[in-house]
C-alpha cells in the first residue's frame, strides 16, 4: 500500500514556476511507476507525465512537453513535478498517482491517488 501527499501549489503569474513534491509513504515506493494528472472544473482528468521505478524513462503529454519536467529520488520517497512558463490553461488540481504498470498514461492504470494540490496561473 502507497499514500501519497501532494504539496507546492498555489497562485502565480503568467510565465512564473512552480514545483510540485509528492511524498510516498510505504517501503515499496522505488518499485511503482509514478505518474502526475491534473483537471480542471467540468473537465476529465488529464495526463501530464510519468516516470519509470528508476527514473530512466519519462513521458509526458504533449501540452507540457519542454515546460514540465518530472523527476524522483526513491532515497526520499518523494516524485517532483517541476513546471516553468505557466500558462493560465494550466490552472488544475494536479494529482501525483503510483502505478505497477509500465508508465500508463491513463488514470484507469494508476492504483494510488494522493488529494491533490490547487495550481492556480492568472494571466
Amino acid at each position: 500500500q502507497v499514500q501519497l501527499v501532494e504539496s507546492g501549489g498555489g497562485l502565480v503569474q503568467a510565465g512564473g514556476s512552480l514545483r510540485l513534491p509528492c511524498a510516498a509513504s510505504g517501503r515499496t515506493f522505488s518499485s511503482y511507476t509514478m505518474g502526475w494528472f491534473r483537471q480542471s472544473p467540468g473537465k476529465e482528468r488529464e495526463f501530464v507525465a510519468a516516470i519509470s521505478w528508476s527514473g530512466g524513462r519519462t513521458y509526458y503529454a504533449d501540452s507540457v512537453k519542454g515546460r514540465f519536467t518530472i523527476s524522483r529520488d526513491n532515497a526520499k520517497n518523494t516524485v517532483y513535478l517541476q513546471m516553468n512558463s505557466l500558462k493560465p490553461e494550466d490552472t488544475a488540481l494536479y494529482y501525483c498517482a503510483a502505478s505497477r504498470s509500465l508508465l500508463p498514461r491513463s488514470a484507469e492504470g494508476y492504483d494510488h491517488w494522493g488529494q491533490g494540490t490547487q495550481v492556480t496561473v492568472s494571466s
